[in-house]
């Protein structure tokens, strides 16, 4: 190839990367594939993206660029012939409180214009107007009936985020409300001791000086305040009150005005337009559906306009499917004189979703809060929505775009990518799913191990070189050389040997009654396409009805359970551990407070007056003065969003220079604190052989596949696997006799080596007398359950029943399951 064929890396460095040199063809699908911690995503987010797009950014003029983040170069030689670049993250940013499904993939935009130039109207008086080319135009009209003008409302003025949002909840469909509890830190503290927790965590710091003014008591315990006082503190007037306030400039005299503690949590929920800060005032709320939209978001007047019998609302409240299939009658509604704008605008709807179809989210709804949306149903609305940008010359840089596509979807994805080829684009994607990289024209394999291990390149070619090559991990699974079946399946007539399950329910949502047994004591995978109701079963039905007591009892629609000896239901999710950076992989494993009391015991602590406690980032002493322990600073660039970096003090190892001074042996010589933990689970192994616990510890960690994670990691910036398997540590030595784990799509982010490490984990929990479900989609960890139960056959009002239960054998020859045909197919069963 000539050298603008190709995009050219030359000693790439970024995080594990082995100063490696590589080409990346052009104008074709380029797979990144390697075992986790390998560098994939080095080489693909933190070379390719971060060098595409900053010098795309660098190209535009100063005044522009000042308001765009800019990423800093990326550590590499030489990247020449480098397209600008766009990524698709394996998990995108969690939308806002007035983002919805319609809103995110613009659906909803046409629907609102539909409704704007195609709807029956009502005049001012109420009555309805068929029709008509004058509402089409934008033009205003006289009403047949009472004469009065017809003016029919534009698309803005149906919007729930501008004109038509409804006036109680502002177009969020919810209301949030002060919870007064929750304002009080401790009714035994006192005002000026910070009881008032908005005061205190948004800055008020003079309220209690101005609440005096009012005639509070400030310095006696809240519980001994008069309601009088309380109810100035909750509900006081925006009132001005001359106080003294002291700076570091001397005293000042002035007139400040009191901000309750109500209108203090209420005032930041207007300023709350990210996730981050909505979490830290939704601490001090309520919420409940709007009363007055009944959840809508709409006002009565955007809700006037109808396009045959429905109205915006009921037409939003239609999955995707429902929305194709009314769009195809919406020209029967308009006079003829109006069937082509009707035609352009429901074949641009048509066009718009036939992607989102194809890739599997024919269930969802236009409505549907985007928060609720899962990693996977996130980005592929973005996959879609990049095809219907029509980019050329651009490099798409694609995270894991498999990430809970069931394999019958794959197809869909594959169609997504074409289109953007077809449209002269680059897509480079970094994925683990043999089903998925079989596609790509070329592979780079990263590794052949993890952290220290990983950072170089192990393989470069088609899929069938891979295949031949003896140094691929991954050949041996995209040619079908690799075994799917790791492990001993229960015999047919022996799954129920160890006890049953039982669960009957009622219709829930578009899930059918179902009649459920699960068998004890073994592993088994609830499968289906994306929306066919697995986590309706399993999470909102099963888990709900083992937990149940008195006090909780288990949802309406459940009819029954016999839980054959379950005792306790887990949950292993996915869901970030931490709130914030704080969190680590060593103080979740208990590992940190090991350390800290070896560091302590040393003769240079015990000198320097120093207990286990100094020893902590987060309060200790010895902590980064700089940082307080996180690692990072967040720097205010006013009107963009705050930017984190690594502190420039302690370069993100959060203790400070005293920490450096107190050292252990090690297996190298000996080693501090911050450097240790600065090292990977495998690599710190080999330091701490003297420490049992600690020891003990690093090794479940690394049975777990997660050798290649640095003890100061934070924890909620892992994936959603790795999380599910840090909290599976503390479990693997414990008698599990009447535990039931729940894992949801634990393979994520997994390459299939790692779903191997998976299923070994999986084993032990059973070994140990534990019952599994897993809801899945990987077709290994499918292969090698004791028992499948397929849901479907497709997603929403199409799914919803069992189609099949049985062995994994049995569901691969059942004609009716998709998830069989591909057991059949790629696992060969």
């Amino acid at each position: 190839m000539s050298n603008h064929q190709v995009v050219e890396v030359r000693g790439a460095r970024v995080h594990n990367l082995a100063n490696i040199d590589v080409d990346i063809p052009l104008g074709r699908l380029v797979g990144i594939a390697g075992v986790s911690g390998s560098g994939k995503s080095s080489l693909a987010m933190g070379v390719l993206y971060a060098e595409g797009s900053r010098r795309y950014i660098e190209a535009l003029s100063t005044y522009t660029r000042r308001r765009m983040s800019q990423a800093p170069r990326a550590d590499v030689d030489r990247v020449s012939h480098v397209p600008a670049a766009l990524a698709l993250r394996q998990r995108p940013g969690i939308p806002g409180v007035r983002s919805t499904f319609g809103t995110s993939t613009e659906l909803l935009n046409v629907v609102r214009l539909m409704f704007s130039r195609l709807a029956s109207h009502v005049c001012p008086n109420g009555h309805r107007q068929e029709p008509t080319l004058n509402v089409a135009a934008e033009e205003p009209f006289a009403c047949p009936s009472c004469g009065a003008d017809v003016e029919a409302p534009g698309a803005e003025e149906l919007a729930f985020n501008s004109v038509g949002a409804c006036p109680s909840c502002d177009g969020t469909g919810i209301v949030r409300e002060v919870d007064d509890a929750s304002l009080i830190r401790d009714e035994d503290m006192s005002i000026d001791d910070g009881t008032v927790i908005p005061w205190q965590m948004f800055g008020f710091n003079v309220q209690p000086q101005i609440a005096r003014e009012f005639g509070v008591r400030t310095d006696i315990p809240w519980k001994e305040l008069s309601a009088e006082e309380k109810t100035i503190v909750f509900d006081g007037p925006e009132e001005k009150k001359h106080i003294a306030v002291t700076s570091k400039k001397g005293l000042h005299e002035l007139d400040f005005t009191f901000r309750n503690a109500r209108l203090t949590v209420s005032e930041e929920l207007k300023r709350a337009t990210d996730e981050k800060r909505l979490s830290r005032v939704s601490r001090f709320l309520t919420e409940h559906t709007c009363t007055t939209c009944h959840g809508t978001r709409l006002t009565p007047a955007a809700l006037l306009p109808k396009i045959g019998d429905l109205n915006l609302a009921d037409v939003t409240a239609m999955t995707l499917s429902e929305l194709a299939d009314w769009a195809g009658t919406v020209a029967d509604t308009v006079p003829k004189t109006m069937r082509s704008m009707s035609e352009a605008l429901t074949s641009t709807l048509g066009h718009m979703s036939k992607r989102l179809l194809d890739l599997g989210l024919s269930y969802l709804s236009l409505d549907r809060a985007g928060s609720t949306l899962s990693t996977g149903e996130r980005q592929r609305v973005q996959l879609a929505r990049a095809v219907r940008n029509e980019t050329t010359g651009v490099l798409y840089v694609l995270d894991e775009p498999s990430i809970g596509l069931h394999p019958s979807n794959s197809r869909g994805l594959q169609g997504v990518i074409s289109d953007l080829l077809e449209e002269g684009n680059s897509v480079v994607m970094v994925d683990h799913d043999p089903l998925v990289l079989r596609d790509c024209d070329h592979l780079i394999e990263i590794g052949p191990g993890s952290g220290n291990d990983g950072g170089t390149v192990v393989a470069t070619g088609t899929v069938s070189s891979l295949g031949d090559n003896p140094n691929s991990l991954i050949g041996g699974f995209l040619t079908g050389r690799e075994e799917s079946l790791v492990r001993t399946s229960a015999a047919p007539d022996q799954v129920f040997d160890k006890g049953t399950i039982r669960l009957r329910t009622s219709p829930i949502h578009t899930v059918h009654a179902l009649d459920v047994t699960i068998p004890r004591g073994r592993i088994t995978a609830v499968t289906g396409v994306s929306g066919s109701g697995k986590s309706t079963l399993v999470l909102d039905s099963l888990i709900p009805a083992l937990r149940a007591t008195d006090q909780a009892r288990p949802p309406s629609y459940v009819t029954s359970i016999e839980g054959a000896g379950i005792e306790k239901a887990s949950v292993v999710d996915a869901t970030p551990i931490g709130v914030n950076v704080r969190s680590t992989v060593a103080t979740y494993s208990g590992i940190l407070d090991e350390l800290r009391r070896a560091y302590a015991k040393l003769d240079s602590s015990k000198a320097a007056g120093l207990s286990a406690r100094d020893f902590s980032y987060n309060t200790g002493s010895l902590r980064c003065p700089r940082c307080e322990g996180t690692g990072e600073i967040t720097l205010d660039v006013q009107f963009l969003p705050d930017v984190d970096i690594a502190c420039p003090d302690c370069e993100g190892r959060r203790y400070g220079p005293d920490a450096e001074v107190h050292h252990r042996p090690g297996a190298d010589g000996e080693i501090a604190l911050p450097e240790l933990m600065a090292m990977t689970v495998a690599e710190a192994a080999e330091h701490v052989a003297d420490l049992r616990k600690v020891t003990t510890r690093l090794q479940a960690l690394q049975e777990v596949g997660l050798g290649y994670l640095t003890l100061g990691e934070a924890t909620p910036a892992l994936s959603g696997g790795e999380a599910q398997r840090l909290r599976l540590v503390s479990e693997l030595d414990r008698t599990q006799t009447g535990t039931l784990f729940v894992f949801d799509e634990p393979t994520i982010g997994l390459h299939p080596l790692d779903v191997r490490v998976l299923v070994g984990v999986l084993q032990r929990l059973v070994d140990q007398g534990g019952t599994v479900v897993v809801i899945e989609h990987d077709l290994d960890v499918i292969a090698n359950a004791d028992y499948v139960i397929d849901m479907g056959p497709g997603g929403g009002v199409d799914g919803g029943r069992i189609v099949v239960a049985g062995t994994p054998n049995q569901v691969a020859d059942d004609k009716d399951s998709v998830t069989g045909r591909y057991l059949a197919e790629e696992a060969s069963l």
